[in-house]
This record gives C-alpha cells, sequence and structure tokens, in this order.
C-alpha cells in the first residue's frame, strides 16, 4: 500500500494582503498529478486545510476540486483532519455524501474515539488497513475549567489529555485484526523533538510541546503529523513526522524545501519512505545590505527566476543614514522586473542598537505579540504578563471556534 502524507496547505492565506489562490491552484494541481503518477493508494491531509474558519468561496472550489481530480484514480481513500486554523463544522459538514467517495473527514474529536478510526477495504470488502484520524485537539475537547485553577494547572491538564485521547484511540484498536495491516495514526499538535523553523507559538498553552515523540502508543506503524511548516522525521524516529506546508506560508520559510510524503507498505512493514519536493511555484524572498548589494540581488533573481509567477521579496536595506523615499526608490528599480517587493525595512547606524532592536513594523508582528507588548508597556509583572497572554489565547481558540461559517 503507498500512502502519501500531507499537511498544511493553509488555503485561502492571504500574505500581507496579496491572494495566494494562483499558486495554491498550481500546488495542488500538481498534488493531485504526483498522487495519480504514483499510484497513491491513500492520502492523508493532517490540518489546516484552510487558513482562516470562514475561507472565501474561490478556496473551498480549489478544495474540492481537488477532490474531484482523485475520483476514479488509484487513491481509493482519502483522510482529512481538521487542524487549529480549521473549522470542524465548515471541514465536517460534507462528510456524510463524501463519505461514499470514499473521503474521510474528522474536523473535530469526538465524544467517542472509535469513531476517529477509519476502516480502510479494499475492492473485495477486506480490511487493508486502519487510520486513526485525530485532529487537533482543542481545550474542550481535554479537559473542563476549574474554578480556582493556575495556568500550571490547565497546562498539565491539557497534556494529560492529549496523552489521554491518543492512548484511548490506541485501545479502541484492540476491535481489529492489526498483525498484517498498517496502522496509522494523524496529530496536529507540537511533538518534543520538532525542528522549527518559526516562531510559531505552542497552539496549547504552556511550553512548547505537547506530546513526547515516544508517547504514541507502540500499536501505531505510522504517525502522521501537521502544524509545523518545516518536513521532518521527529527525535530520530522515521515513523514520526511532519509532512511539512505545501507551499512557504512566510518569509521564514523561504529556505525550507517543501514538500510532501510517501510512505510504502507491504503488509504491516515499512519498505519506504520519501520526501517528493513540491515545485517552487513563487519564490519568496529576503535580501539584506548595502543599498548596492539589494539593487545588485534584485537584479540577479530578476535574471533567475523569469518563469513562474512573480517573486515576492523583503527588503532590508542598511545604511549609515536615513534613506528618503526608500520604498518608493525600490519600487521604481524593480518596475520592469519578474519580482515585487511586498516589504521594505531601513537599518541605520544613526540609532542605537538598542533601538533598532525594539522596533518592528505592525505587520511582523502577530496578535500575541502586540498583546505582550502592550502588557509590557503597561509596566505588569511578568507572572501577570504570562498568565494574561494564556488568557488571550483561550480566547483566541474561543473566537476561531465560535466564527460563523
Amino acid at each position: 500500500m503507498k500512502i502519501l502524507h500531507t499537511s498544511d496547505w493553509h488555503l485561502g492565506q492571504k500574505f500581507i494582503s496579496r491572494e495566494r489562490e494562483e499558486e495554491h491552484a498550481l500546488a495542488l494541481e500538481w498534488l493531485a498529478e504526483t498522487i495519480i503518477q504514483e499510484n497513491i493508494e491513500v492520502l492523508i491531509v493532517a490540518g489546516d486545510v484552510f487558513d482562516i474558519g470562514n475561507p472565501p468561496s474561490s478556496s473551498r472550489a480549489l478544495y474540492y476540486n481537488f477532490l474531484k481530480k482523485l475520483w476514479q484514480s488509484d487513491c481509493r481513500h482519502i483522510v482529512v483532519t481538521g487542524g487549529n486554523h480549521d473549522s470542524p463544522q465548515m471541514l465536517d459538514a460534507p462528510k456524510e455524501i463524501l463519505s461514499l467517495l470514499n473521503v474521510y473527514l474528522v474536523g473535530k474529536a469526538t465524544e467517542d474515539v472509535s469513531e476517529e478510526v477509519i476502516v480502510l477495504k479494499d475492492s473485495e470488502g477486506m480490511i487493508e488497513g486502519l487510520v486513526a484520524a485525530v485532529p487537533f485537539l482543542r481545550d474542550q475537547d481535554l479537559r473542563r475549567a476549574v474554578s480556582g485553577e493556575t495556568s500550571n494547572d490547565r497546562i498539565e491538564k491539557i497534556k494529560e489529555g492529549i496523552l489521554a485521547h491518543y492512548e484511548e484511540v490506541g485501545k479502541a484498536l484492540a476491535n481489529f485484526k492489526t498483525a498484517k495491516i498498517p496502522v496509522i495514526v494523524t496529530g496536529h499538535l507540537c511533538v518534543t523533538g520538532l525542528e522549527n523553523n518559526a516562531k510559531q507559538e505552542n497552539i496549547y498553552l504552556g511550553s512548547l510541546e505537547n506530546i513526547r515523540v515516544d508517547q504514541f502508543p507502540e500499536v501505531f506503524d505510522y504517525v502522521a503529523l501537521g502544524h509545523i511548516h518545516r518536513p521532518q522525521a521527529i527525535g530520530g524516529m522515521k515513523t514520526v513526522r511532519y509532512s511539512g506546508s505545501l507551499i512557504p506560508l512566510s518569509f521564514s520559510e523561504t529556505k525550507d524545501e517543501k514538500s510532501v510524503t510517501l510512505i510504502s507498505f507491504k503488509g504491516k512493514e515499512i519498505k519506504k519512505i520519501q520526501e517528493i519536493k513540491t515545485p517552487i511555484f513563487r519564490r519568496l524572498k529576503t535580501i539584506e545590505g548595502s543599498m548596492e548589494y539589494v539593487q545588485e540581488r534584485l537584479e540577479k533573481l530578476h535574471h533567475d527566476y523569469q518563469d513562474g509567477l512573480p517573486a515576492w521579496v523583503e527588503v532590508i536595506v542598511e545604511s549609515d543614514s536615513i534613506i528618503p523615499n526608500l520604498n518608493g526608490i525600490l519600487q521604481d528599480f524593480v518596475k520592469d522586473f519578474n519580482l515585487e517587493i511586498l516589504k521594505t525595512r531601513a537599518k541605520t547606524t544613526q540609532f542605537s542598537l538598542n533601538e533598532q532592536g525594539d522596533y518592528q513594523e505592525l505587520d511582523e508582528l502577530e496578535p500575541i505579540d502586540v498583546f505582550r507588548k502592550k502588557c509590557e508597556s503597561a509596566g505588569r509583572p511578568a507572572e501577570n504578563i504570562e498568565e494574561l497572554m494564556n488568557t488571550f489565547k483561550e480566547l483566541e481558540e474561543w473566537m476561531r471556534e465560535n466564527e460563523e461559517c
């Protein structure tokens, strides 16, 4: 059996106010062709299909047209789980009709964990594999709030809840004979041992890791993870992996090679794990240096990257003095180039290092960063800020869950 593992499509994402529909369409077209050419039999999407809970109709069309392309291909089963960016209600809405096409959706954790177990059957009705389709586990899926509990109490209960959920799903597989068939589990969370490529804070409260790599029950032959955008195996275990995002989602990911993961099983045994690199449909680039150096690199980028969608560039110019109308000068310089400058910043020696280090553009910050800076500017003590930050994260999650679909 050949299984393809992918995650973190983030359809509908806006990149500094720019729409990304063109590159997402190209990426999904490539993915569908790869699945067909590689004779993939099972596709697993481990969360964050969409970037927002109420994605535009064009993003939904991309998603459904992608599923349509795989109909009547060798891909007999498609398993899609919800991530922290997805609306469980929107993702689950068509699950009954899509299940008739062997597309299985698990947008949120179920009360009966056995409902998260997807039984894969061949054309003769024989079980050929099992997928424990665990979605992003939200706070209320894991615990109930208790009056007077501290932040640390909540953190520990969340970690205990995550571990308990995976143990319960593992026990639900006891009803099946798994000695000769592959058993896969999904997850959309942070696992100990990961190599993060951005500040991408923990989706739960507390420290970065939600679960240790050795805490997944042994019944699982492969752990298909989502949420971290850099493809990687975790803790030296080749069978516990993040597939990474389908396309670069920020300037911090410009050096990452994006890929999807192909796992080849023979019975229960994994014969091969292969990363299939995703083509670059639009290059994201950060260029930093003197004005002369920046212009040289912009010219080189234009000449080296004639084909494809225009590159998107972040420019940081180092100078001994303030350069008036810096952005206008650079925009005129690249007006005939196959690229767009989306962000322009200046670093000058007229300011102290401390002043430069403290200065950031608002669009470089996440809401949680802005909230922290407001707390710090108000003179809140450190322990109080951490408590407020945890509350802010809970509020963000509540707002995402209650967003109208």
